[in-house]
């Protein structure tokens, strides 16, 4: 744990992931520790393309828990993210307690500061509370020196983010228990065992979806007669395509002759590197479709990844030795 001797301060910056589920889950069997109606299924998208950075600092002189989330102070009593701290924080004391010698339960009481940006659209339907919950519960436990199982944790922040502990393809185990010990994430297999997977997101708006997915899963399960028999579709009007890498150069041409942006080149196709294809006029007659201009902005080319890491360079902290956002806090 970074320390700096001036201020009395201990720094950690962690990055998390993003991930999609290609099994859903459709709605909650208990809204206060989110617990689903069934077990999911998910793919971890790549960081490189998609992904949440946050670093938290603790200090005796701070005078109270403050956050930012891409450059603007957050109200930090709302209840998940308080659940979140309360929990780290009570599992840093109990492992103190148990007579671990390399607890340093002192910090646990100090008050923290957390600095939270994202290098996609937030709030779109891109998953940005599963990055941002699984980076903060794992920056918090590097923090406070917490091991073991964090998904649990994670999950009481936003359901999905229990899965954005994990890279590669994840399954959420919906549990049993009434307490929900049981309803955790693991890894089915890492981000290497499908190379030729690709994922590409369809990003029709970047602006807030108008119906959050707490509230729109709470409407399902209330008035559907045939939940579970659906398809599946992130939230948001972003579509999510998994294909494989031999047909990504045919697909995006397809987008881009019917959905014309204004966006060209690079600024269209962002991420992995996509090779130009030829569309033939059989393949535009059988689809019988009319252009639509300006229907999809850009699409992010991504592939599964890996989960959480530290980032050990000092110099990309978000917070600065006064324990306040940098200046300039921008994720590239």
């Amino acid at each position: 744990m970074p320390e700096n001797g001036h201020q009395n301060l201990a720094m950690v910056t962690c990055t998390a992931p993003v991930n999609i589920a290609v099994i859903k889950y459709w709605g909650k069997r208990d809204e206060d520790l989110i617990l689903p109606i069934n077990s999911s299924l998910s793919v971890t998208l790549h960081q490189e393309q998609l992904k949440t950075m946050t670093t938290i600092a603790c200090s005796r002189s701070f005078q109270q828990d403050r956050i930012w989330l891409n450059g603007k102070e957050e109200d930090i009593s709302c209840p998940r993210l308080q659940s979140c701290l309360q929990e780290i924080r009570r599992l840093a004391r109990k492992r103190r307690n148990t007579g671990d010698p390399t607890s340093d339960v002192s910090i646990v009481s100090n008050k923290v500061h957390i600095c939270s940006v994202n290098n996609f659209p937030t709030a779109a339907g891109l998953a940005s509370s599963a990055a941002g919950y699984a980076c903060l519960v794992y920056t918090l436990s590097h923090l406070f020196g917490v091991e073991g199982e964090l998904s649990a944790v994670a999950r009481q922040g936003s359901g999905s983010a229990c899965r954005s502990l994990y890279g590669g393809f994840v399954q959420w185990k919906m549990g049993e228990r009434s307490d929900g010990k049981d309803s955790i994430a693991e890894q089915v297999e890492s981000e290497s065992y499908w190379p030729e997977l690709r994922v590409l997101i369809l990003v029709v708006s970047a602006e807030q979806k108008s119906v959050g997915s707490t509230s729109g899963m709470h409407t399902s399960v209330k008035t559907s007669q045939l939940l579970k028999v659906a398809y599946t579709f992130d939230a948001g009007p972003n579509a999510v395509i998994y294909t494989l890498q031999e047909h990504l150069p045919e697909f995006v041409q397809v987008v881009r002759h019917f959905f014309p942006s204004e966006a060209n080149g690079s600024e269209f196709v962002r991420g992995l590197p996509i090779c130009s294809a030829d569309l033939s006029e059989e393949l535009k007659r059988d689809l019988n479709m009319e252009p639509t201009p300006k229907g999809i902005h850009y699409i992010i080319s991504t592939k599964a990844g890996p989960g959480p890491c530290v980032v050990e360079d000092p110099s990309h902290h978000l917070l600065g030795v006064d324990g306040l956002p940098k200046k300039s806090v921008v994720l590239e």
